[in-house]
C-alpha cells in the first residue's frame, strides 16, 4: 500500500479530542495535532527490530525508526491502528496483541502526534511493506543506547524522543 497524501486524519485539540478532519498532506503542511502509533517488537532473546524509513515517505525518509509505527486514520483507535500497522508494515500477526506502554502528548517532536507506544513480543521472520520500509535489523537496548548518543541523526525524531522511556519497558 503507497503512502496515501489524501489519507483522512482526525485532527485533535491539545487534550486528544477530535475536533475535524483533514487530509495527511495538509495535516503535516499546517502542523496541526493527530495521531500515531509506534510498536516495538522485541524477541525472546530481548532485541529490538528497528525498520530504516523508506526512501519514498515525506516525512524522515531513510532514517531509523521504531518496528512499526503509523498515523490513526479518521475515524480510527489507537489499538486497532496498531495492529493493523503491525500487520501490513512486518506482515505480523502474533499471538498476543500489542501491549500498550504509554502515551506522548503532541510535541514538536512527534511532529504534533499524540502517540501510543506499544510493545509487541515476535520472532518473525518479518515480510517488510517494501514503500514503507527500506530494511530493518534486530538490535540490543545497548547498540540502540550507543546508536541514540552517537549517531542521533540517523534515527527518526520520534524514536529519538520516546527511546529514552521505552527501553525501561523492554
Amino acid at each position: 500500500m503507497s503512502q496515501n497524501l489524501d489519507e483522512l486524519f482526525d485532527v485533535v485539540d491539545e487534550q486528544d479530542r477530535v475536533t475535524g478532519q483533514l487530509a495527511r498532506r495538509e495535516v503535516h503542511r499546517r502542523g496541526l495535532r493527530h495521531r500515531a502509533v509506534h510498536l516495538l517488537v522485541v524477541n525472546c532473546s530481548g532485541q529490538v527490530f528497528l525498520q530504516q524509513r523508506s526512501l519514498q515517505k515525506d516525512l524522515f525518509p531513510g532514517l531509523w525508526d521504531s518496528s512499526a509505527a503509523g498515523h490513526v486514520g479518521a475515524g480510527e483507535d489507537y489499538d486497532g491502528t496498531a495492529q493493523r500497522e503491525l500487520a501490513e508494515e512486518l506482515g505480523c500477526r502474533p499471538e498476543q496483541p500489542p501491549r500498550p506502554l504509554f502515551k506522548i502528548e503532541a510535541r514538536e517532536e512527534t511532529g504534533q502526534e499524540f502517540v501510543w507506544v506499544y510493545r509487541v513480543e515476535a520472532e518473525g521472520p518479518f515480510v517488510l511493506q517494501a514503500d514503507e520500509i527500506e530494511g530493518g535489523a534486530w538490535f540490543t537496548v545497548e547498540e540502540i543506547d550507543r546508536w541514540h548518543a552517537t549517531r542521533p541523526q540517523e534515527l527518526a525524531p520520534a524514536f529519538l524522543y520516546l527511546w529514552p522511556q521505552a527501553k525501561r519497558w523492554l
